[in-house]
C-alpha cells in the first residue's frame, strides 16, 4: 500500500467515525478565529475557547482589536499564557489587516504569514475553514498521529505539511486535520492509546511494528 493509497483510507475511516468535521475552536466571525488559533499557541482549545468568551463580547471588530488597549488584552487573555506576547500580536496583526488589507483578512497562506502572530499552522486553519481552500494543520495531533501511522517521516510541522500535501485528498485535507484532533483526544493520545478501540490498527505504522 503506497502512503496516498494508506491515507485515502485513514481519510475515509475517520470520515466514519467523525462525521462532523468542527474546528474545536469557537469563532462566530473570521478574525474570532485567527486570534483563537493565535491564543491556542502552547494552550488548550478548552482554555481559549473560556477566554475567547469574555474577549470577543469586549472586541466585536477588527477595528476594536486594532484600538484596544494591550494592557487591558493582556488581563484578559492572561490564562492562556504567553500572555504579552500574543496581546502584542494581536493587536498588530489587526492593526496590520486594518492599514494594508483594508480591514479584510488575506486569502493566501504568504500573506496570512506576515500578519504579527501567525504562522503556517494558523494561516492554514483560516485557509481550510474560512476560505474553504486545501489546508494542513499541523498542529500537535496531526503530526503524532500522522507519525504514528507512517503518513510521514518528520516531526517538524513545515515538513509534516509538505508531505502530507503530496498524499491528502487536498478537498479532505482540512478536515481530515479537524478530525485528527478528536481522534488524538479521543484515541490516539499522546499518552496511554486506546489501540483496542482504534480502527486504523490494520495500517499504523506503530501497530504492526509492535506486534499487538
Amino acid at each position: 500500500m503506497t502512503k496516498k493509497e494508506k491515507a485515502y483510507v485513514v481519510c475515509s475511516r475517520l470520515e466514519e467515525k467523525y462525521p462532523d468535521a468542527i474546528c474545536s475552536l469557537t469563532y462566530e466571525k473570521p478574525h474570532e478565529l485567527m486570534i483563537a488559533g493565535r491564543l491556542s499557541a502552547q494552550c488548550t482549545d478548552a482554555r481559549v475557547n473560556i477566554v475567547t468568551r469574555e474577549l470577543f463580547e469586549k472586541y466585536r471588530s477588527i477595528d476594536d482589536f486594532a484600538r484596544a488597549d494591550i494592557g487591558d488584552i493582556e488581563e484578559i487573555i492572561k490564562p492562556c499564557g504567553l500572555y504579552k506576547t500574543k496581546a502584542k500580536s494581536i493587536v498588530e496583526m489587526c492593526r496590520r489587516i486594518r492599514d494594508v488589507y483594508g480591514g479584510e483578512i488575506p486569502s493566501t497562506i504568504e500573506e496570512l504569514t506576515t500578519l504579527p502572530g501567525i504562522g503556517r499552522k494558523t494561516a492554514n486553519l483560516i485557509m481550510g475553514d474560512v476560505f474553504h481552500k486545501p489546508a494542513v494543520v499541523t498542529d500537535t495531533h496531526c503530526i503524532r498521529i500522522c507519525g504514528r501511522l507512517g503518513l510521514v517521516r518528520s516531526s517538524e510541522p513545515a515538513k509534516v505539511e509538505e508531505e502530507l500535501r503530496k498524499i491528502l485528498p487536498p478537498e479532505k485535507s482540512s478536515d481530515f486535520c479537524h478530525r485528527l484532533v478528536l481522534f488524538g483526544r479521543d484515541v490516539c493520545r499522546a499518552r496511554g492509546a486506546k489501540c483496542t478501540d482504534c480502527p486504523l490498527t490494520d495500517v499504523c505504522s506503530d501497530y504492526i511494528k509492535a506486534g499487538k
